[in-house]
Parts: C-alpha cells; sequence; structure tokens
C-alpha cells in the first residue's frame, strides 16, 4: 500500500488536509520547516510547488510566490532535496509534488521518475499535461511506485472523467471553480453536484482545490469530498508572516483541520 492509499485508509471517513506551498518561498530551509509545522498542525498530504516561470493556472498570490523562489534560483532538484531532507525525520506523510511539465521534461522522464522516488516523493501532478500525451511520463512514474495525479476541471466531459479514472492514482484534485488558483467564488452546491458524477466512475479520493480560503469553505467542501486542498490562503499566510511563516502556517492549518473533523 501506498503512502497516499494508507493516509486515506487510516482516516476512516475522516477528510484529508492538504496544504500547498511554493519550494524555495521565501527560501528552501523555511520550506522545510514549514512542511514540518504543517505535518505537526493537521496536513495529511503535502502539495509542494515546483517553481515555474510561467505558472498559467496560478493566481496572483502563488504567482509572486513563484517569482521569489525563482529569484533564489530554486529548481526542480532543489525541491526534491527538499523532500530528501524532510525525508530525514517524516517517512510517513505522502508528498506531492505540483507543477508544470517543462522542468521535468527537461531533466528527462526517466531520470525524474527515479530521482523523484529516491527522494521520497508519492505523486506528480502536471497542470499542463493532458491526458492524450501524458503517457511516458505517467510509465515512468508507474514503474517507481510514484502516482499520476490527474486534475479535473468544472467543464470536464463524462468521457474524459471515465478516460481520467483508468489513469489516475492516488488521489483525483478537482479544481471547484474556473479560473485560476486563488478565485474568490465557490458554489459549493455545484462541487457537490459535480462530485456526485465523479464518484459514478472514479473509485480512489477526490480533493477539492482552488477557491477554499477560510473555515467556512473548507467545512462545507469536506462534507463532499475526501480531500481538502488548500493553496493561495497558505502561501498568502506565507507572504504577511515574515520571520513567523512557520508558526502563522501551523495556525492556519489548526484551523482547518478542526473545521472539517
Amino acid at each position: 500500500m501506498s503512502r497516499i492509499q494508507q493516509t486515506f485508509a487510516d482516516l476512516k471517513g475522516d477528510k484529508a488536509l492538504i496544504p500547498y506551498i511554493t519550494v524555495g518561498d521565501p527560501d528552501t530551509d523555511i520550506t522545510l520547516a514549514l512542511m514540518h509545522s504543517l505535518v505537526g498542525n493537521g496536513a495529511d498530504i503535502l502539495e509542494l510547488g515546483v517553481p515555474f516561470s510561467d505558472p498559467m493556472a496560478d493566481g496572483p498570490t502563488i504567482q509572486r510566490a513563484a517569482e521569489r523562489a525563482l529569484k533564489n534560483h530554486v529548481s526542480l532538484k532543489d525541491v526534491l532535496a527538499v523532500v530528501r531532507r524532510f525525508r530525514e525525520k517524516n517517512t510517513a506523510t505522502p508528498v506531492v509534488l505540483m507543477g508544470y511539465l517543462n522542468p521535468i521534461h527537461k531533466m528527462g522522464y526517466e531520470a525524474f521518475a527515479h530521482a523523484a522516488a529516491e527522494a521520497g516523493v508519492d505523486g506528480v501532478l502536471t497542470v499542463d499535461s493532458p491526458i492524450e500525451t501524458i503517457g511516458p511520463l505517467q510509465k515512468n512514474l508507474e514503474s517507481r511506485g510514484i502516482d499520476c495525479i490527474f486534475l479535473i476541471a468544472p467543464s470536464t466531459t463524462e468521457q474524459r472523467i471515465q478516460t481520467i479514472a483508468n489513469l489516475a492514482g492516488g488521489f483525483v484534485y478537482y479544481v471547484s471553480l474556473k479560473g485560476v488558483t486563488g478565485a474568490a467564488s465557490l458554489d459549493t452546491d455545484e462541487v457537490s453536484r459535480k462530485i456526485e458524477l465523479l464518484r459514478k466512475y472514479i473509485d480512489i479520493p477526490i480533493g477539492v482545490g482552488f477557491g477554499i480560503n477560510n473555515t467556512e469553505s473548507a467545512r462545507k467542501i469536506s462534507a463532499v469530498a475526501d480531500a481538502v486542498i488548500v493553496g493561495s490562503r497558505i502561501v498568502k499566510e506565507i507572504e504577511d508572516n515574515p520571520g513567523r511563516e512557520a508558526k502563522a502556517v501551523g495556525l492556519l492549518a489548526q484551523e482547518l483541520k478542526n473545521a472539517i473533523r
């Protein structure tokens, strides 16, 4: 059983909290401290953003985080190094990398899959990789025991959902609204209807992200999803609390976890 599968099994029907942070924002040492703080305060799975110069799916908050990380010259290899350091103390919490295909393609799919497995990565989500072209990357990841995680959007057709259901591992990431990360309007009734449809085809956990920016929206989403994914709100807390980032995100993680219990 993979770490992701084990985590959902151990929750026994409770809902997972999956916070997102950008590696290298504001630096890799603080990223490591943030990871431990998040887990210590209720995070069940960690989602790490790989800095990229053209983060087209991300709103301004996460774009700024990527810019700060890139100013520190944080690369995909640095991201993997942070995961390796995290694994020195934590061998149980799943770590998912979320980003764009270019850095992985540049490293090479086989080399990346090998390095990610060695570092202790459990899942990879590439925002800009459609199902029609993801085969080579997915095969390399699966050969190393790493889940290939897919996004599903509000506009995804039933036929495409069925195809994703046959390919996805770990959990499926449902994008709760149209637009970029950090968008404000979240229609929880519409999310509920869409998840009901997804469950007709998908038998692995479904996490919901985008637009979850407070405890109330987290609580409402947790009523229908298996996992609540929070990104921009976490990253904004880091941005607003220089020098006390780990404490600030820890307190926020506590509030979010309590809201979804």
